[in-house]
C-alpha cells in the first residue's frame, strides 16, 4: 500500500546447536520510518482520552500540578483529533465535552477543554479500572482510529483485585494507555498491570512540577504514531512449542499470553501503536533434537497489520545441528544481552518484594546481583539507583541491605526496572 510507513524485520540468532540441543533463541528488531510514502497522504485517524485523578489524595498543589499538566496535553493535540477529558475519583466522569461523545481538537474546543480542567478539584477514592472503562467506551465509537489513553494517578487503587483485573481484560486490546505514578503514595505493580493489559508504558514523576513535561511528552507522541495495530504472526513447525514472545526493548513486556490463535501452528501477537521507532522483541522456540548437518526452520515470523492481514515485512528463525563445538556455543550478542536485561529486572523484582517481607538474605543476594548486571550491561542510572538500596563493598563484595531508603527512590528502580540499554556498538554479533 502507498500510504504505509516503511517497515524492516532483522532477525539476530545462532542458529547452531548441540546434538542435544532443543532452545532456538532469536531477537527480532522492527524499524519504521513512521512517514508514509505518498504527498496527497492525511494525518493518521486518532482518539485520545486523558484521564486525571482527582481523588481526595490529589488535593493541594497536586491538583494544581494536574490541571496544569491536562491543559498542556490538551494544547499538544493535533486538529481534528478526536479527545475526551475524564476526572477519576471512585467513579469515572467526562469532564469534556459534555456528553459521552469525544469532541475534535480545534483551537476553540482546545480552549474550552482547558477552561473545563481548570475547575477539577480533589476528593473521593481511587477506581482506575472505572477509568479505562470509561475510557474504552469513548474510545470504541472511533474503531478506525489510533486509540489511546493517558492516565495519572498518585494513589493506591481502592478496587478489589477481581474487580481490576476484569476492567483490564475488558479494555484489552481496544486501546494503548501510558500511565504516570505521580509522589511515592501509588504502588507501581498496579500500574505494571495496566501497561501489560493495555501495551504501553508507565513512569514515575519523581517532582510534580514535572507532570506537565510528563504530559506533553507522552501526548506529543502519541500524535506522532501513524498506524494503529500491528501484530507479529508467528509459525512453528507441528513438533515444535512457541515457548514466549517478549518485548525487550524499549522495554520489557511478555506477550506470550496475549495470543490470538490463527490455526494450531501459528499465533498472533499484539504489538500496539507504531509511529518512528524500533523495537526489539525476544523469541524462544523448543525443537525436537536433530541430526548433524539438519537444518530446519524452527519459527517464521511476519509483521503485518491484523486488519488488512497485509505483510510488511517477515523472516525466518533457523536451527541447525552442528557437532562443531565452537558454534554451538557461540552464544548471539542481542541474545545474551536481552537475557541479561530481562535478568536484572528479575532480580530487582524479586529482590524489592524480599525486602519489603523482612526477607533480609535473600533481598540481600538478588540487589546485589543486579548492581553486578547493571555495572557490567552499561545500565549506569539503574546501578546508581540499587547503590541507594545495597551497598556493596568494593574489596571483597560483600553486601548489605540499606536502612532507611526514600521511598522514592525505591519506586524510581522498581519502575526503571522495565527499561533496557541497547547493546552497546562492538557488542557481540551473530
Amino acid at each position: 500500500m502507498g500510504d504505509q510507513p516503511a517497515f524492516t524485520l532483522q532477525i539476530d540468532q545462532n542458529k547452531y546447536l548441540p546434538l542435544d540441543g532443543r532452545e532456538v533463541h532469536a531477537i527480532l528488531t522492527v524499524s519504521s520510518t513512521g512517514t508514509v510514502t505518498t504527498t496527497t497522504s492525511v494525518p493518521a485517524e486518532a482518539a485520545e482520552v486523558i484521564i486525571v485523578d482527582t481523588s481526595g489524595s490529589m488535593s493541594g498543589g497536586k491538583i494544581r500540578e494536574a490541571r496544569q499538566a491536562a491543559a498542556s496535553a490538551v494544547q499538544a493535540l493535533r486538529d481534528g483529533v478526536n479527545f475526551a477529558v475524564i476526572a477519576g475519583t471512585d467513579t469515572a466522569r467526562v469532564v469534556y465535552p459534555r456528553g459521552r461523545a469525544m469532541a475534535r481538537a480545534t483551537r476553540a474546543t482546545r480552549a474550552e477543554a482547558q477552561t473545563a480542567i481548570g475547575k477539577l478539584s480533589a476528593n473521593g477514592g481511587t477506581s482506575i479500572g472505572e477509568w479505562l472503562l470509561l475510557a474504552r467506551d469513548l474510545l470504541d465509537a472511533h474503531p478506525d482510529a489510533i486509540r489511546h489513553a493517558l492516565l495519572m494517578t498518585d494513589g493506591q487503587n481502592n478496587e478489589s483485585s477481581d474487580a481490576f483485573a476484569r476492567a483490564l481484560s475488558a479494555c484489552s486490546g481496544r486501546f494503548v494507555c501510558d500511565s504516570l505514578g505521580v509522589g511515592s503514595d501509588w504502588v507501581p505493580a498496579e500500574l505494571r498491570k495496566v501497561s501489560e493489559a493495555l501495551l504501553g508504558t508507565f513512569d514515575f514523576v519523581r517532582n510534580q512540577s514535572d507532570l506537565s513535561a510528563f504530559f506533553n511528552r507522552i501526548t506529543q507522541e502519541s500524535m506522532s504514531k501513524t498506524v494503529a495495530e500491528l501484530a507479529l504472526r508467528v509459525w512453528v513447525p507441528q513438533t515444535a512449542t512457541l515457548k514466549f514472545v517478549k518485548q525487550v526493548s524499549p522495554t520489557l513486556l511478555d506477550l506470550t499470553g496475549k495470543r490470538a490463535d490463527v490455526n494450531p501452528l501459528t499465533g498472533d501477537y499484539p504489538t500496539g501503536s507504531w509511529g518512528a521507532e524500533e523495537r526489539e522483541y525476544h523469541l524462544c522456540v523448543e525443537v525436537p533434537p536433530g541430526q548433524i548437518g539438519t537444518e530446519i526452520r524452527a519459527g517464521w515470523v511476519k509483521l503485518l497489520r491484523p486488519d488488512t492481514q497485509e505483510v510488511l515485512a517477515s523472516g525466518n528463525v533457523l536451527a541447525q545441528w552442528t557437532d562443531d563445538l565452537a558454534q554451538s556455543t557461540r552464544i548471539n550478542g542481542k541474545v545474551a544481552h536481552y537475557t541479561g536485561q530481562a535478568e536484572l529486572h528479575e532480580l530487582i523484582q524479586e529482590g524489592l518484594s524480599a525486602r519489603a517481607a523482612g526477607a533480609v538474605d535473600v533481598a540481600t543476594a538478588r540487589l546485589a546481583k543486579a548492581r553486578r548486571i547493571a555495572a557490567e550491561s552499561g545500565r549506569e542510572d539503574t546501578a546508581r539507583l540499587l547503590d541507594k538500596v545495597v551497598e556493596v563493598d568494593p574489596r571483597d563484595g560483600t553486601a548489605r541491605l540499606r536502612r532507611n531508603v526514600d521511598k522514592a527512590d525505591e519506586i524510581e528502580l522498581d519502575t526503571g526496572s522495565v527499561r533496557t540499554s541497547r547493546l552497546r556498538q562492538g557488542g557481540e554479533g551473530s
